[in-house]
């Protein structure tokens, strides 16, 4: 399969309207914001396969594979870039790492704005972005800049509410690190005990629930639940994978396991809810 790299910390790239991609399967080695321009169709990321418009935005991480399947003629518009951008960027380091670790965390979830009213701040940021493109005046690199960022800033802000992280400026950045290594670690619950976290973050396990909750509105272990039920909620939606991989996948003893926890969340087994 064909691999992309890039050269630059960020790279923009509009295509022509097209009938057919002119790219075909191929995976990126960096960060990549697809914009829908115009066009009707699909795109299989991973081969998991997700209708697109136009005004959706999808966000695909580095070794991710993805292709497009056009429906009606599609323009693209893509904004690519790589860890050398969290360093090189003129917003602070705090944020930059903050902004790195949102988007390495990103799973699976079709477009990344969901919010109409998102929806349209985004396409106006687009539709700037690329007269600026076009633009050569003595300003248009330093525009392109600060849009570049502020896009990327609304995509991680949309990210984060989709879990319903109380996370603002004003939250304890060790609370927001715990966080952080939640996501790292779903896979594997032995590293989420109470036992585990408060050894590795120095809190006492008696307060770390007290903290974590006063810091986000959710108990730890409410967090990771909702968390890890979010991710399992996308195999069953967009993967062919078995209820059994999907269980062996997430640590769960065995499929009734999965199917105890998922229920006592969302109210119905993992198959009830793939058929629905």
């Amino acid at each position: 399969m064909k691999k992309d790299f890039i050269q630059q910390p960020f790279e923009l790239d509009l295509k022509e309207p097209a009938d057919v991609c002119p790219r075909g399967s191929h995976s990126v080695s960096f960060f990549e914001l697809v914009y829908i321009v115009s066009g009707t169709g699909m795109q299989n990321i991973n081969g998991n396969k997700f209708p697109y418009r136009e005004g959706n935005l999808f966000l695909l991480v580095p070794e991710d594979a993805h292709r497009f399947i056009f429906k009606t003629k599609t323009q693209l518009f893509f904004i690519r870039f790589n860890k050398v951008f969290f360093r090189t960027s003129h917003m602070t380091a705090s944020f930059l790492q903050r902004l790195e670790q949102t988007f390495s965390n990103h799973t699976l979830q079709g477009s990344v704005i969901k919010d109409q009213d998102n929806e349209m701040i985004i396409k106006n940021l687009m539709e700037s972005l690329i007269i600026e493109m076009k633009n050569k005046n003595l300003y248009a690199s330093e525009l392109i800049r600060l849009l570049v960022q502020t896009i990327l800033t609304a995509v991680s802000g949309n990210l984060t509410k989709e879990y319903n992280l109380k996370v603002n400026e004003m939250t304890d950045h060790k609370a927001a690190d715990i966080i952080q290594y939640v996501h790292g670690n779903i896979y594997d619950p032995k590293k989420l005990t109470g036992e585990n976290i408060s050894s590795q973050f120095g809190i006492s396990k008696n307060y770390l629930g007290r903290y974590f909750k006063n810091n986000t509105g959710k108990t730890l272990n409410e967090y990771a639940a909702h968390y890890k039920t979010g991710l399992i909620e996308n195999r069953l939606k967009y993967s062919d994978m078995r209820i059994s991989e999907i269980a062996d996948e997430f640590g769960f003893t065995d499929k009734s396991h999965l199917n105890r926890f998922f229920k006592k969340i969302k109210g119905m087994s993992p198959s009830a809810f793939r058929n629905e």
